[in-house]
């Protein structure tokens, strides 16, 4: 494996995660006011995920949906459940700046698989078969910028194993531009 995979890639992930967390942190601060007064209880909203090796991890969210709702995929969860403000920070993404903790911890990095929960077995095998799931999982990835969630199981898995087999600087910058390409893009409605 590359030292970039091995090595580099763990830095750029601790340093860019604590600088995103001293510059965005009066709109994580904000949010957390938001989401509290809106419907009181938990800001962060900790859900199981599958992480690198199949080791499940807690993944931290912003509170979209509230308090007492039953632990869903995101493509499950209707009008309804979701909160005013968790409708405007799901369509900035604003709701997954917690994650940030996540890859400053080492249960993700910046890019890579996106990490499922642990009803999504088939997914998992896919990734244990073709080796995706050997990569920390990511806050985006290849697979998220080839239109995540439209595509099967099995192609997510192709794009999952394609990246783990070419972990690059120029891989992860280029997944990371397309990245901010798409949050410039209308947002999607829920």
């Amino acid at each position: 494996m590359h030292i970039y995979a091995k090595v580099i890639k763990r830095i750029f992930d601790i340093f860019i995660s604590l600088i995103a967390l001293a510059f965005l942190s009066p709109v994580i601060i904000f949010c957390s006011v938001i989401i509290f007064l809106q419907d009181t209880g938990p800001i962060i909203f900790k859900q199981n995920r599958v992480g690198k090796d199949g080791l499940i991890f807690l993944i931290y969210k912003f509170r979209s949906m509230p308090v007492n709702t039953s632990n869903i995929q995101s493509s499950e969860a209707v009008e309804l459940r979701i909160t005013k403000f968790g409708k405007f920070m799901r369509r900035t993404n604003v709701d997954e700046l917690p994650q940030l903790f996540n890859i400053l911890k080492g249960d993700m990095s910046f890019v890579g698989p996106r990490p499922p929960i642990p009803t999504q077995a088939n997914l998992v095998k896919l990734r244990k078969e073709n080796g995706a799931l050997g990569c920390l999982p990511g806050l985006t990835g290849w697979a998220q910028v080839n239109a995540y969630n439209l595509m099967s199981d099995e192609r997510k898995a192709l794009f999952d194993a394609e990246y783990a087999a070419n972990i690059t600087f120029f891989m992860d910058f280029k997944i990371i531009l397309r990245t901010f390409l798409y949050l410039t893009k209308t947002p999607p409605t829920y």
